[in-house]
């Protein structure tokens, strides 16, 4: 028995092990009124308000600046979640978030957008949400951080006094909104008081506005008439500062609202409310002491408020919403407005902003708001990231994903966010590639910008992220997914799910959204017919000696001379018809051939200047040209074809194991995608259908 209560007691030893003492005494710090102005006037960054500190907290993280489309962008990291490793990371609003940021910063430095309720703006599954969780983390992540410390107060030593009654502990009495310590100096000597202290610096001015809570007010006033109005002896011998912690569990410094139906809807929820059975001990219901408050703007005083579905609130809620937003004042029930500091944030979709938009009654909360549009995502490659993100090797337990199951679910969703290009030599998936950051001949990044302007709806409309998660996990779990899913089983699943899905209701948009899975499926029938036959061409010995071949060639006609014959020796004529053979491989025409080559050589000639050596894959066009010219020099040799008859010699099976190989070991698939590639491509050429 004892060896067991030993083994017991040793397993606690090494949990408690675990913790960090020296955190936990940091973030529990108190001490008296003058130990809290000694650390005001050291780090007077202690004293800011909300939106400095969340606006601080965002750019700690750091800022990354970048040119798209010859405009200066500034990335945010914070918003790719470090605090979670990535769990609620934000893609591809990298503008709309600097947006978001700008207005903080504004807020920050007294602006005018500090009076503003932050109103983001979008469809369903936009990030809205996320962004809102994301800085209400960062916000409690900040403030257990050296450079993020704030601080509160609490009265002590009031037995005897009769100011908070029986049910306070041992004299206690915490601040019930948190208060900024320094509100305890009174308005009409605060300045003074910290310019006679010299709290602030060049870099950080301190400026302490409003006045303490009505219960706080209550004991300052009770312990002011009982020292003969000796503030000193107040602050000194019943206040102790402590450290502040922001905690969205435990109701400190973060609170959430979200709207119930009518019936159920009580303004008190965000102002507090009476607590009824302290009535009968203080005697009335407008003293302090018989007053939870407790409600969202309440409790959320020093950090930040989120009001889910802002727009659904009902009329009474409104001008509690009003009163905070412009005056950063509340009023609670049979009490005076009482200061808060607080950032409120609020979400909306857009059938609630139009709802609002409409209505004149809404004038007042109109005025008050900066709305910031959150869209879908219109940059193929940040909505792969969503993707990959959820559908992750860890997450997967054991299942393949073959490759571009995700890429073209992506695609489509993004096709589905983009409005018909109105010049008709450019369509949606090339559209979809500029947006990308592809380029395509003869589009500038000027054509770019002038899509974007005229796309006005675009990522407000399409599907969103949500609907694709959906049908990417049916297609893991649906009988006959043999451990791996392909990109057909997941636009199978996308597109079945168009005819009975809620939120598609419109026939000409679920015409247009069907028509994009068309789309979708011949842009990744090139896909993979390039890829088979790069696995094909992948005999690297082979092509480097067909780039030997076209090199010489294309020397000999440039400079006029002739070509030796590596296996007779004799000099011939270039050999105009290999070298056209692989120019018609990538688009060259006859009348370019010999710009094309004179490219090809100078190209060659700036890398021996600089001392590098000229292989094949050094120039992309080139390269895709010989794979192209192989491919078709080996394709007849190889017969994929026959892959879709059940009868393959042992010659063509060996050739088509070794393409296998290379799928599996170069491009990611497993066996039975691999399989399932090979027999889509081979049915793609027995039909006669390759695009050269």
């Amino acid at each position: 028995m004892a060896i067991k209560e030993a083994g017991r007691f040793e397993m606690v030893s090494r949990i408690a092990a675990l913790q960090d003492y020296d955190q936990y005494r940091n973030l529990h710090w108190e001490g008296s009124f003058e130990e809290y102005l000694a650390i005001a006037r050291e780090r007077p960054q202690v004293t800011r308000n909300a939106f400095q500190r969340l606006y601080d907290m965002v750019v700690s993280y750091g800022e990354e600046e970048y040119i798209d489309n010859k405009k200066r962008l500034v990335r945010y990291p914070f918003f790719a979640d470090p605090i979670d490793g990535g769990k609620d990371a934000v893609f591809g609003l990298d503008i709309p978030l600097m947006r978001l940021v700008h207005v903080l910063q504004a807020a920050s430095q007294g602006y005018g957008p500090e009076k503003r309720v932050i109103l983001l703006h979008g469809p369903v599954g936009s990030s809205k949400s996320t962004i809102a969780r994301m800085l209400k983390k960062g916000a409690e992540h900040y403030s257990r951080t050296a450079e993020g410390a704030l601080y509160t107060f609490r009265w002590v030593n009031l037995e005897g006094t009769g100011l908070t009654g029986e049910g306070a502990q041992e004299g206690n009495f915490p601040c019930p909104m948190h208060e900024e310590p320094l509100r305890l100096i009174p308005i009409e000597w605060r300045e003074r008081a910290m310019k006679d202290l010299a709290l602030g610096n060049d870099r950080f001015r301190v400026n302490v506005a409003g006045d303490l809570d009505p219960a706080c007010r209550f004991i300052f006033n009770g312990l002011m008439k009982k020292h003969g109005g000796d503030w000193g002896k107040v602050v000194s011998q019943h206040v102790r500062v402590q450290r502040l912690v922001l905690s969205e569990k435990d109701r400190v410094g973060i609170g959430t609202f979200q709207p119930k139906d009518e019936k159920n809807q009580d303004s008190t929820e965000l102002t507090g409310d009476i607590n009824y059975r302290k009535i009968a001990e203080f005697g009335s219901d407008s003293d302090p002491r018989a007053f939870n408050f407790d409600g969202e703007f309440n409790i959320a005083n020093r950090g930040i408020v989120e009001f889910v579905e802002v727009l659904k609130l009902d009329v009474a809620f409104l001008y509690d919403l009003l009163g905070a937003t412009q005056e950063h004042k509340i009023k609670p029930k049979k009490f005076a407005q009482t200061d808060i500091d607080e950032v409120i944030i609020g979400h909306t979709n857009e059938a609630e902003y139009r709802k609002l938009l409409n209505n004149e009654f809404m004038e007042a909360l109109r005025d008050r708001t900066i709305k910031i549009d959150i869209p879908y995502i219109t940059k193929l490659s940040e909505e792969i990231r969503i993707y990959n993100k959820d559908f992750s090797k860890e997450r997967l337990r054991g299942k393949h994903i073959a490759p571009h199951t995700l890429e073209v679910a992506a695609m489509w969703a993004v096709l589905t966010r983009l409005e018909e290009p109105k010049k008709h030599q450019l369509s949606a998936i090339q559209k979809m590639k500029l947006y990308d950051g592809k380029v395509l001949p003869g589009f500038t990044q000027d054509n770019v910008k002038e899509l974007r302007k005229e796309g006005k709806r675009e990522g407000l409309d399409g599907v969103s992220p949500r609907y694709v998660q959906d049908k990417i996990s049916n297609a893991l779990v649906r009988d006959g997914a043999e451990g791996y899913i392909n990109p057909f089983m997941v636009m199978n699943e996308l597109e079945k799910g168009l005819r009975h899905h809620s939120l598609f209701s419109d026939e000409d948009q679920r015409k247009k959204f069907t028509e994009a899975i068309g789309v979708v499926k011949n842009e990744y029938e090139e896909i993979v017919k390039n890829e088979v036959q790069r696995a094909i061409s992948a005999d690297e010995d082979a092509i480097a000696r067909l780039a030997g071949n076209y090199i010489d060639n294309i020397r000999a006609v440039t400079l006029k001379e002739k070509v030796k014959n590596r296996y007779t020796g004799r000099d011939e004529e270039p050999d105009e018809r290999l070298m056209r053979s692989i120019e018609e491989k990538i688009d060259i025409p006859e009348s370019r051939k010999e710009d094309f080559r004179r490219e090809i050589m100078n190209y060659i000639g700036a890398l021996a200047i600089e001392g590098k050596k000229f292989t094949y894959d050094t120039n992309d066009r080139l390269r895709r040209a010989l794979e192209m010219k192989l491919f078709e020099d080996q394709k007849d040799s190889i017969k994929l074809s026959t892959f879709v008859s059940n009868v393959i010699d042992k010659d063509t099976q060996d050739k088509i194991d070794v393409i296998k190989g290379r799928l599996i070991k170069y491009y990611g698939y497993n066996e039975a995608s691999a399989n399932d590639v090979l027999a889509f491509v081979a049915s793609i050429f027995a039909r006669g259908d390759v695009k050269e």
